[in-house]
Order: C-alpha cells, then structure tokens, then sequence
C-alpha cells in the first residue's frame, strides 16, 4: 500500500500537461533583473555599482547575516542600475538590472572538480561550497541551504528527505529534471548526507511520475543508504511535515521545525544545484521553470537564467493566449498572480501558469454554512472557518492561540469551500499580523 500523510488534503486536477517535454535552454535575454532579495532573511547586500561589468558567476550581492545568501548575476555584461523593482510578490525589492553582452563567466566555473568523489569531500568543505553559491531551496521557500544543513546543538539529523513529490498541479520542472539528471541527483544526495553526517536518504515521490520512479530506483540500487519512496498522489504532500509523515510516520510538533524529528528535507532541484556548487564550483544562477496552461500552444520546461523577465519564457512557450485572465507566478494552489509579465525569474520560480479567464474569475461568497469541509482538508488539523473569522476581526492574541502560525497556506480550505469563502485570503493576513506581533513581543523582551 502506498504511503501519505493522513489528515486532510484534497485531490485537485493534476493537468501535468508539460510532463512529456524535455527540458529546452532559453536564449539569454537583452537585460536581467536580479533582486538582492531572493530568500528567507535579510537581501544581500550589493557589492557592485552602475557601470560596472561583471561576469557570469559573479558576486553582485553579499549575503547579510547567518540567514541570508549570496546572490550572483547570472549573465556578463553592465550594471544599467540598482533600484527597487517589483517582484513576484507585488513588492518592490532592491534589485541589480544588468545589460547583457554576451556570456563570459568567471574563471573557477563550470571547471570540473578535483576531487571526484562525495567521499573526498569534508562537510565543512560541502557548506561552505553551498553557502558560497547562494543556494536556498527551490521548491519555493527559499530558506537557506547552509543553515538547513547546519542543525543547531541539541539536534541531530538521522534522515535526509529528497522531496520529488512536486505535488501542484501542472508544475513538471522537478518531474523532468529526476528525469534527465538523475545521475547528478545522486551525487547531489551523497553530499548532502555526509554534509549531514546522515546513513539514510529516501526520495519521495508520487506514483503519478512512474518513469521517474523507475529511473531513479535502478540509480540507487547501486548505493548504499539511498531508497526511493513511491507515494500516494495527494495535495499538499511536498510540503515538509506532510512529506516527513508520508515517509518516516513521524510528525514535527507545532510550531517546530523537521531536524525535531531528526528529518532534514530538501527539493530535487536544491539538490542539483548543490550537485552543481560542489562538482563544478557552480553558484545558483539558472533553474528549470514550468510554463503551462491550458490554452497555452507548447507547454514546456525551461532552463532559464535568473532575472530573465517571464515575459520571454511565454513567447518560447507560444506566446501569451487570447483568452488568458490571469498570469500566476507557480501553480494554481500556492502561486500567486502577477502584475506584469516584466516580473523576473527568481531562485524560488517555480512555474508560470497561464490561466484562462473562464478559470481566473473568482465566483461570488455566501455565508459559511458550517459544513466542515475545511476542517476536513485541512492537512495541519486547523480550522480554517475560524481562523477566517479571526482574522477580520484581527484578533491576534486568539490566532496565535488557534496555531494560525502553523497554516502552510496550502489552500485546501479555499478549494474545497462550497460558499467560494477567502479562507485563504483572511488567515494569510491575520497569520503575517500575528507573526509580527510576535516578533515584536520578542524584540521588547531582549
């Protein structure tokens, strides 16, 4: 019997419409827009200037603190500016906008390693390779990598969790990279376990990806420590404490983190890229983005530069449908809608799904007629009507005690609701308000 979490979740149309395409390289684009802000934590800190030319590779923003990373320019050619530029969130961040002229990289990339195996490399060695590459996680939080893999005292990994579930609908960018990088996968896996000091990785992945399934159960066969684990197609299940609990049956506590229960996870393309980082001195500059829909003429994945506006990954897709209502930067359930397709591809970009207008409108609310059916799809055992409610109201000191800090903001609840309610709308604000309050209340108490 297949394994899955076992509270709430729902199964929303898969349309992996883009599951059959192999992964295209896109041409470089006239300009990239790089934001300094690509992760959890503070924005890099720009260590360039207008004018100055810099090349593929290059550090063109300092990491700012133990939480924060580096950010590098993914092209060669003229810093035009450094200004606040609008990003996938609605937000403007500090960003470098850089004139392309051509691909000239620094000198100690893409030069294969000399030490050729995992086993040559110390964990210390490995961190410090992924830190200096900026590496965070790619399946869209962002968090970063180094920090992950450096649990603090008191803890102690025992599993690392390779997460190819790639749950949302139509996202196929993790599907085709297990597909057509395997190998890299593997040795990704072998050093970030010795980095961990871990004996076990189990990949998960969902048994709607049978031939990912197969090709990496016949590269790991060959070693030791690394399974693959065929799951049950169910949404949310990449996310991490629903992942740990499909995989290990353990559950991270409230409010807790994975290492709680000595689980470390980490996305299949974070994996290629520490892959990358170690074997070839490759910092994170480039990933695979989905771009989909049902009206869409070639769906397909891209390997793209970071700060390529999304607006050339729609032209090599087909060009933007007449029909198109909204533009999502990632997948229908976690996603959000863009204002402008001059929106840059970022370390966290996922996809880019074009909606039909027949699909984008939002149908009108009507009163909650207590059904439960959030209640039930809820996959953190919240109760997400209330919390709804809460949130008008802005009664943070309820939500906190209601756990509205634990809502992956998944968006079960929403999709499930018979009344077309805002579950998700009201608990993300009342979760950001009660999160700043309780970050303030930890300022005044130090």
């Amino acid at each position: 019997m297949l394994k899955t979490f076992k509270i709430g979740g729902v199964h929303p149309p898969e349309n992996k419409l883009s599951a059959g395409e192999a992964i295209v390289t896109l041409p470089l684009p006239e300009q990239v827009i790089i934001p300094l802000s690509q992760h959890i934590g503070a924005p890099a800190v720009p260590t360039v200037k207008k004018g100055d030319h810099v090349k593929a590779g290059q550090v063109i923003g300092q990491a700012a603190g133990f939480i924060s990373a580096n950010i590098h320019s993914s092209v060669s050619g003229t810093v035009v500016n450094i200004e606040a530029v609008t990003d996938a969130s609605g937000y403007p961040r500090p960003s470098v906008i850089i004139q392309v002229e051509g691909d000239e990289w620094e000198e100690s990339i893409l030069q294969e390693a000399e030490k050729k195996q995992p086993s040559d490399y110390t964990k210390e060695e490995i961190i410090k390779a992924i830190n200096a590459a900026g590496i965070v996680g790619m399946g869209g939080a962002t968090f970063p990598t180094q920090v992950k893999l450096s649990p603090p005292p008191g803890n102690k990994a025992e599993v690392l969790i390779v997460n190819g579930v790639e749950c949302e609908p139509y996202l196929t960018a993790d599907h085709r990279l297990m597909l057509e990088h395997g190998e890299e996968l593997m040795t990704g896996i072998q050093l970030i376990k010795r980095a961990l000091g871990v004996e076990r990785a189990v990949i998960g992945i969902e048994n709607n990806k049978p031939d990912a399934i197969t090709h990496l159960k016949q590269l790991a066969a060959g070693i030791p420590g690394v399974e693959v684990c065929p799951l049950k197609v169910k949404y949310p299940q990449g996310g991490e404490k629903q992942l740990i609990k499909a995989v290990t049956g353990k559950s991270v506590p409230s409010g807790g983190l994975p290492i709680a229960v000595g689980a470390v996870v980490q996305n299949v393309g974070t994996v290629y890229a520490v892959y990358e980082a170690v074997m070839k001195h490759k910092p994170l500059v480039e990933r695979v983005v989905t771009v989909t829909g049902k009206s869409v003429k070639k769906p397909g994945n891209y390997l793209c530069r970071i700060g390529t506006p999304i607006a050339r990954l729609i032209e090599a897709a087909g060009g933007m449908p007449e029909d198109t209502g909204k533009v999502i930067s990632g997948g229908p359930m976690m996603g959000k809608a863009v204002t402008s397709t001059d929106i840059a591809v970022t370390k966290g970009t996922s996809g880019v799904l074009l909606m039909p207008e027949s699909e984008s409108q939002r149908l009108p609310y009507r009163n909650c007629i207590r059904c439960g059916k959030c209640v039930d799809v809820c996959p953190m055992g919240l109760e997400p009507y209330h919390l709804m409610l809460l949130a008008g109201e802005n009664m943070l000191e309820a939500l906190e005690e209601e756990h509205v800090m634990d809502c992956i903001e998944c968006g079960s609840c929403m999709y499930t609701c018979p009344a077309h309610r805002p579950l998700l709308d009201l608990i993300r604000l009342g979760k950001n308000r009660t999160g700043q309050m309780i970050r303030a209340r930890k300022a005044a108490k130090n």
